[in-house]
């Protein structure tokens, strides 16, 4: 999209075809970039800069959606020409992705690891700290509920391994998958990470719920698979 260099430069001043709203009903919301997607909640701009523009900044102060994802209310709010309606409209927008990102996750069969990273994969790279995550399974690997077991770093010593099961052995789960993420962005599964798979596998034994696999998340779509690489297992 080309953008004139003036700072007074309006949406009404685009062609009708590039103005978010209207692009978005001719081409559909797939088509537009971040910066229009966003600047479509936020409505209006302010003087001196449109709502693309707007948008734009938006995104590079936090850095991309990622950025934007972790934000909270106050932050946004302290944001030059972001006013608390224009902040809430945000937040809304985004809590609505995970509410149905959650809904979906409702229908998913796990086969894979790569199923396990499409179910929460994206969610866990976001996350500032590490984060251990459960995935229930029944008998069919269908998908029954994810729980956040543990915040911080994750291992054998610090994590009780029988809250891995509680709410497993609540449902009637049959399986069990361990996800955490590492925030450096590397996924490599560290002797830590193998010595809590190991007895969250022993433990799962004792109580009939079996540990299918550990996921290890890190950033840019990688994630790495402990039973895949048999480590623990």
């Amino acid at each position: 999209m080309k953008v004139k260099e003036n700072a007074a430069y309006r949406i009404t001043d685009m062609e009708v075809s590039e103005r978010p709203r209207e692009k978005m009903a001719l081409v559909g919301p797939a088509q537009l970039s971040n910066d229009e997607l966003l600047a479509i909640l936020l409505r209006v701009g302010m003087e001196g800069e449109n709502a693309v523009e707007m948008a734009a900044r938006l995104l590079r102060d936090f850095r991309g959606l990622r950025g934007l994802y972790q934000s909270s209310y106050a932050e946004l709010c302290s944001l030059h020409g972001l006013c608390p309606a224009k902040a809430a409209q945000l937040l809304a927008a985004l809590e609505l992705g995970k509410r149905i990102a959650r809904v979906e996750n409702s229908k998913a069969v796990i086969h894979s690891p790569q199923d396990v990273y499409d179910l929460v994969g994206y969610t866990m790279s976001l996350l500032e700290q590490e984060e251990l995550w459960a995935i229930h399974l029944d008998t069919r690997n269908q998908f029954l509920s994810e729980e956040v077991i543990y915040r911080g770093s994750a291992n054998a010593s610090s994590v009780r391994v029988g809250e891995l099961f509680k709410t497993a052995v609540r449902i009637n789960a049959t399986g069990v998958i361990l996800i955490h993420n590492h925030p450096s962005g590397d996924p490599t599964p560290s002797p830590e990470d193998v010595a809590l798979t190991r007895s969250a596998i022993q433990a799962g034994k004792m109580l009939d719920v079996e540990v299918l696999d550990h996921v290890i998340i890190g950033q840019g779509g990688k994630f790495v698979s402990l039973k895949e690489k048999n480590l623990g297992f």
